[in-house]
């Protein structure tokens, strides 16, 4: 279940991300944003009420619970045009939370603990381009957004669902290596020319991993 939502998350980093440069309409991203958040939250209750209490299980769900509320957000803050402001402190203090959940999996799961580490950069790019109105970095976000959709999420994605998800440290290395190129690509392409964000009172349309 953790798998399906995470290459959902796939699908929504890139809508979005895309979105984010100008390349589709944020409606369009705002309303796959809100039927996949709803998904989402709907699996991580299944996920939850059949999983136990153990401490991964409430983790894992956590996780998917804090992925489907940003995308259902997002998708109404686009929708209902409530102005991106509460979206973006919302976005604050899931980056906070984000670095919290690695720190508990890095023992256990040191791979998910280098994504989640990746995906609180992302939000923490939304929390400051929201909240606190630096729409200049909306390019950087979005070209960011679309790179770590098949990287962080597609990708991990498929190999849980295959049965070959790496926990060893060598993989957790390169992981972090793979993630940091993300973000230093994305500002290359950030520099190569304006990417034609959309107004900013047509909202933002937004996701985390």
């Amino acid at each position: 279940m953790p798998f399906i939502c995470l290459l959902l998350s796939g699908a929504a980093l890139l809508v979005n991300g895309l979105a984010t440069l100008g390349r589709l309409p944020r409606r369009d991203a705002a309303t796959f944003s809100l039927l996949l958040g709803g998904t989402q939250l709907v699996l991580g209750v299944v996920y939850l009420a059949g999983g136990g209490a153990g401490s991964d299980v409430l983790l894992t769900s956590a996780g998917m619970f804090l992925f489907g509320l940003t995308y259902a957000y997002a998708g109404l803050d686009v929708l209902l045009g409530l102005g991106s402001t509460g979206l973006g402190w919302f976005c604050g203090m899931v980056a906070f939370f984000g670095l919290l959940l690695a720190g508990a999996w890095l023992a256990t799961d040191p791979l998910l603990a280098v994504l989640w580490v990746g995906w609180s950069v992302l939000w923490g790019l939304l929390f400051v381009s929201a909240a606190l109105g630096a729409a200049r970095l909306e390019p950087f976000t979005g070209w960011a957004l679309v790179l770590a959709s098949q990287v962080t999420a597609t990708v991990p994605a498929f190999l849980g669902l295959s049965g070959v998800w790496p926990r060893s440290t060598g993989a957790a290395w390169l992981g972090a290596a793979v993630v940091a190129g993300i973000f230093a690509a994305a500002r290359v392409l950030a520099r190569r020319g304006p990417a034609s964000p959309r107004r900013a009172s047509e909202g933002k349309a937004v996701s985390a991993g």
